[in-house]
């Protein structure tokens, strides 16, 4: 009877820790989901970057997803090559434990032509995300 449970307790060990490494960690999933919006970016992937935001996106208070989706266009046809730069990047979740992420970072976007705009400093931009199943989506940017 012993030898049963402990092939039982080590069966229910084993099982507890397969599920457990099968379980997404938010924090790298958050991670991923800002490394895959820089590469949609930079590989001028609108429909892409749009499935990405959340139905309730806001940029700067008063922008919406056909805005980006408009900005992203003419961005995209005006200049040939599209680098975003994150000269500092860091995320977290927002509250610990909870479906909001945050991510803050400095960037410099650049192009064919150089800068976009014209600016050699970079941009402070804020990013709020919200969890949606396993998968992150972009609810809010800022930028100055």
């Amino acid at each position: 009877m012993h030898r049963r449970t402990a092939s039982l307790t080590l069966l229910a060990t084993a099982v507890g820790l397969l599920t457990a490494c099968g379980t997404p960690d938010p924090q790298k999933a958050l991670e991923a989901s800002v490394q895959q919006l820089q590469d949609h970016l930079e590989a001028k992937e609108t429909k892409a970057v749009l499935a990405m935001l959340d139905q309730d996106f806001r940029a700067q208070d008063e922008h919406d997803a056909e805005w980006a989706r408009k900005t992203m266009t003419l961005m995209f046809l005006r200049y040939a090559n599209v680098k975003v730069i994150a000269v500092t990047r860091s995320s977290r979740i927002d509250p610990p434990g909870s479906g909001f992420g945050v991510t803050e970072a400095q960037v410099v976007f650049t192009g064919a032509q150089g800068l976009i705009p014209e600016r050699a400093s970079p941009y402070s931009v804020h990013l709020q995300w919200v969890l949606h199943g396993s998968e992150w989506k972009l609810r809010d940017v800022r930028w100055e």
